[in-house]
């Protein structure tokens, strides 16, 4: 019996060697996969959403400033229309005066 307890002895100093062996290669393998893992990117942040408020507020504001610049530039239009007739009808009254006052002169 001494024998086969010898033999018994023998099989445990040898898987506990055995098993401290397995001990190192699993932490050296998972030392070298730690080692090489990329590191995980973080996702971007989503976009800041402004409100859309001003913007439209911008829009229809634009819209009758140039609403109003239209107006004043078709009433500048009829303006400079109404002088213009104004100094042709001037005109013409003038050059009929002048040419009556040089038959008179005569």
């Amino acid at each position: 019996m001494s024998d086969a307890l010898r033999k018994a002895e023998d099989a445990v100093r040898e898987a506990e060697t055995n098993t401290a062996d397995v001990a190192h290669i699993v932490a050296a393998v998972l030392a070298t996969q730690a080692a090489q893992q990329q590191p995980v990117p973080t996702p971007a942040p989503a976009p800041a959403r402004r409100p859309l408020g001003p913007y439209i507020a911008a829009g229809i504001g634009g819209a009758v400033a140039l609403t109003f610049l239209a107006m004043a530039a078709a009433l500048l239009a009829v303006a400079v229309a109404v002088g213009a007739v104004c100094a042709t009808v001037c005109l013409l009254v003038l050059r009929s005066v002048w040419q009556d006052m040089q038959r008179k002169a005569r």
